[in-house]
């Protein structure tokens, strides 16, 4: 993803959203482009609460380039993010220092939320109770047990939920879907999916700003109904680190291949989950594991996801997946999708070798065999490798925060609803609950969350 960009550029993207419009409404079809055009008095008011690198970095100039969207307000228990996210906005939005002030005030219409994933089930159906349509960062929850809870109450509100796993809104994505769903790959059994890194920014070890003391950082706002423990800076910038907060590895990053398998391949959840983990390099700093290898069973679907993921190394070529099917394979590496067919050899002549010679001359006369296992060896001919793609155009966040604000407009259910969220995020809880378990653990699809042990 791009990484944040200065005020005046900010600025500049700002004022010429309205021309970028027609381009993110073209993707979005003709209804987003009939709802993009909006009056000066017809504007969605927007708060945001938690106004940290995600939101700094990529979605908060999203929801400004999108026309007739108005960021009014925004909260943060670091001042210095309040800061920075005023500044960028022109300082024409107000500090609202609580998250609860945000909500109540009855001229916001949708919240944006990007705080700690322990904050997310709260702060969501409070926001939904408020009358506000919410768009969530991943991962949805911070357990399983939450994810009825709050896809309930945004379906009894008649509120928008949204989840903040933009890649199913690329053009990428939604080919890979096509393709699938073609059956171009033939029958998909496998599919192998890493998100590897080998930084310390990479495993969350982020630089703490130097002003950061306990005058600058609220901790009790940032504690919510967590443990009480002391202050700490490390925590509070780096709390993915810590299980109270996060779900590690599994939450931050297994969430997004999760969200994209599932959209891909048109999969709900999986019934069943394998896993082990360790922290074999980050003792010091890290709670939850650095190292993840995990198999996710889908039986309804005929499938199966083997998972993997390590703060220790990136050696092994970029993060990504690839979908294998018997008629072809679809693999997702730094932005390229590339499709590969499969050329299928029978190779049984070390076998026949060793039968009586005049089997073995008989085996190859037939022409059958000649078809199968001598394929193009005369004349010669060419064969076709594959196809790769990439995407151009606006990036899959702008398309995903506009997606969520024509839902806003237009009452349409969302892209990513909490359903679709909740059970990404369980993929991940399920591998967590199997690595403290030691044992596979299972999905009551009658209740929708883990059987209990």
């Amino acid at each position: 993803m791009k990484r944040g960009i200065g005020r005046r550029q900010f600025m500049q993207r700002s004022l010429v959203g309205a021309a970028a419009a027609p381009a993110i409404a073209h993707v979005l079809g003709t209804e987003a482009a009939a709802s993009q055009a909006v009056a000066a008095n017809d504007r969605i008011q927007v708060g945001i609460i938690g106004v940290g690198a995600r939101v700094q970095s990529g979605v908060l100039q999203a929801a400004v380039a999108v026309p007739g969207v108005e960021v009014i307000g925004v909260c943060d228990a670091y001042k210095g993010r309040v800061t920075r996210a005023l500044e960028r906005l022109g300082n024409q939005a107000k500090d609202y220092g609580d998250w609860r002030a945000l909500l109540a005030d009855k001229s916001i219409d949708a919240v944006i939320i990007s705080t700690p994933d322990h904050w997310h089930r709260q702060q969501t159906i409070e926001a939904l109770a408020a009358g506000k349509d919410v768009y969530l960062e991943k991962p949805m929850t911070l357990t399983i047990d939450e994810g009825p809870l709050m896809y309930a109450a945004a379906e009894r509100s008649g509120r928008i939920l949204q989840i903040g796993s933009n890649g199913m809104s690329s053009k990428l994505q939604q080919t890979a879907r096509e393709i699938v769903q073609s059956g171009k790959l033939g029958a998909v059994h496998l599919i192998r999916a890493n998100y590897d890194r080998n930084s310390e920014s990479g495993a969350w070890l982020y630089p703490i700003p130097p002003d950061a003391d306990p005058t600058s950082v609220d901790w009790d706002m940032f504690l919510g109904t967590a443990l009480k423990r002391p202050f700490s800076l490390e925590r509070f910038f780096r709390w993915r680190c810590y299980w109270d907060y996060s779900g590690g590895i599994a939450t931050d990053l297994f969430v997004h291949l999760m969200t994209t398998i599932h959209y891909v391949m048109g999969a709900v959840v999986p019934e069943s989950v394998v896993a082990t983990g360790a922290n074999y390099r980050h003792q010091k700093t890290h709670e939850v594991p650095d190292t993840l290898d995990a198999s996710a069973v889908y039986g309804k679907e005929n499938f199966m996801v083997s998972l993997g993921g390590t703060f220790n190394s990136s050696s092994g070529g970029e993060s990504g997946f690839s979908i294998m099917g018997n008629e072809g394979s679809l693999v997702f590496r730094g932005g390229r999708m590339t499709f590969t067919p499969e050329h299928r050899r029978e190779g049984n002549s070390w076998i026949v070798e060793s039968w009586p010679s005049n089997l073995e001359k008989a085996y190859w006369a037939d022409p059958a065999v000649q078809k199968r296992e001598l394929p193009g060896t005369w004349p010669s001919q060419m064969e076709k490798q594959g196809e790769s793609w990439t995407e151009v155009g606006p990036d899959s966040t702008a398309l995903h925060v506009a997606r969520f604000f024509d839902s806003v407009r237009s009452r349409k259910p969302s892209v990513q609803d909490g359903r679709t969220g909740h059970h990404a995020a369980a993929v991940a809880h399920m591998v967590n609950a199997s690595i403290k378990r030691g044992a596979p653990v299972y999905w009551d699809f009658e209740k929708d969350v883990l059987k209990k042990a």
